[in-house]
């Protein structure tokens, strides 16, 4: 059949070769009467005969013999025009078929890739051999990327199992790649140990610089707070829990320092919904997979009523509760985390006292009501100052009127497991 060249659509995108040659559309143009038809889709797009349809143009024809081959999507159009580019005609360079290869290949999932290597092979005319050599970095660079989400499924203290799964290889091969990787390179000691980048707390009094930068979030705690307390009771590979996650903060110091991480939170946010995994602790403990991994726990809950709504507006939120349930539900969820853990681990708390909310702005300090609840020693409390600017006008006037001091720090509770 005919078809009036106008309507023929040349997508360079889609058609393979490189580069075209002058000299062969002018040997064309000398004869057309000789040529094939070319060939296009069902939506006029060239698949094969560039040269032809050029030499057609250059003659001053109007329409030119096509054949119309249906194709389902732009990569098969491709895969035709590769193919029929290969074998007829002006041939592809070795060049353009070893581009096309690598083209094709980067977006081919992992787990079709060695059947997909046989099929480039036949549609570019080459041995396996040859596409194999093509393609070799790319399978390097491929498996580098891989064991690195691996690792890093395996730091978020995902199971083997879950991970093999996803990466869809053998769990053996998860177990040795983790193996290889905890192995730290002398690039990253530094940091797993906390001599790059980090100033050694000496006192109870933990003072920082302003806010550090992070998802924006009511709950997200200061990196500098999590960083002091890996450093004094944890070490690298060790796991850390932080069922309150905010926004993220605790990831983030985790992923610098080489320590192994299972954060979770009644609403995780959006921007971090795929590393922080959704869990109320009203439900009960996290799932953690390995407990006897687990070194330290890190609890930043909302703190009752500067939290109230700020979250959600359900009764089981933390933040919404009468003070004896917020009470009775977080110091449970204390007790029943010492049960998990060994001797040796630590058990970390951090909060505020409610003043400015309480009713009748009446001081409550939920660290003395927690370490009345839960019977474990402890280890350390540890004042974490606010900057002075968390106090408003309205604030200090109060306290100035009514002769009252104004809260301005957060208190940390270190409990350790007998």
């Amino acid at each position: 059949m005919e078809k009036r060249i106008g309507e023929i659509i040349y997508r360079e995108d889609l058609y393979p070769r490189l580069k075209h040659d002058p000299l062969i559309v002018q040997k064309y143009a000398e004869d057309l009467t000789v040529l094939p038809p070319i060939e296009i889709n069902q939506d006029n797009i060239l698949i094969d005969g560039w040269h032809r349809l050029t030499a057609f143009r250059k003659a001053g024809k109007e329409s030119i013999n096509v054949v119309v081959i249906k194709t389902a999507s732009d990569a098969r159009l491709k895969e035709l025009a590769v193919e029929k580019n290969s074998k007829y005609g002006m041939q592809l360079s070795q060049e353009d078929k070893e581009a096309y290869a690598r083209e094709i290949y980067n977006i081919t999932p992992e787990k079709k890739r060695t059947a997909k290597k046989k099929h480039i092979a036949k549609i570019l005319s080459v041995s396996e051999r040859t596409i194999s050599g093509w393609l070799s970095k790319i399978d390097r660079d491929s498996k580098v990327a891989r064991n690195k989400r691996i690792f890093n499924l395996w730091m978020a203290c995902y199971t083997q199992e879950e991970i093999a799964k996803r990466e869809e290889v053998h769990k053996d091969t998860i177990s040795e790649v983790c193996r290889k990787m905890a192995e730290l390179q002398k690039s990253d000691k530094p940091y797993a140990e906390h001599l790059i980048d980090f100033e050694v707390p000496l006192y109870n009094v933990w003072k920082y610089r302003g806010k550090s930068k992070g998802s924006v979030h009511p709950g997200n705690t200061e990196p500098t707070i999590v960083d002091n307390l890996l450093y004094l009771y944890t070490k690298p590979f060790d796991i850390v829990i932080d069922p309150f996650a905010g926004g993220g903060s605790t990831i983030d110091v985790c992923e610098k320092r080489f320590r192994r991480y299972f954060v979770s939170d009644r609403k995780p946010v959006i921007e971090r919904e795929d590393e922080i995994r959704k869990w109320d602790i009203v439900d009960g403990l996290p799932p953690v997979p390995r407990w006897k991994d687990v070194k330290l726990v890190y609890l930043d809950p909302p703190y009752w009523k500067q939290s109230e709504g700020k979250y959600s507006d359900s009764p089981d939120d933390l933040a919404n509760m009468p003070l004896d349930d917020f009470n009775k539900t977080l110091s449970g969820l204390i007790n029943n985390l010492a049960k998990k853990l060994h001797s040796g681990c630590r058990i970390a708390l951090i909060i505020q006292p409610t003043q400015w909310n309480a009713p009748d702005k009446e001081y409550i300090n939920h660290a003395t009501d927690m370490i009345k609840a839960v019977n474990l020693p402890v280890e350390m409390g540890i004042q974490c100052p606010y900057q002075s600017e968390q106090c408003n006008f309205q604030m200090v006037e109060w306290a100035k009127e009514n002769k009252r001091l104004l809260v301005i720090s957060r208190e940390l509770v270190i409990w350790r497991i007998k």
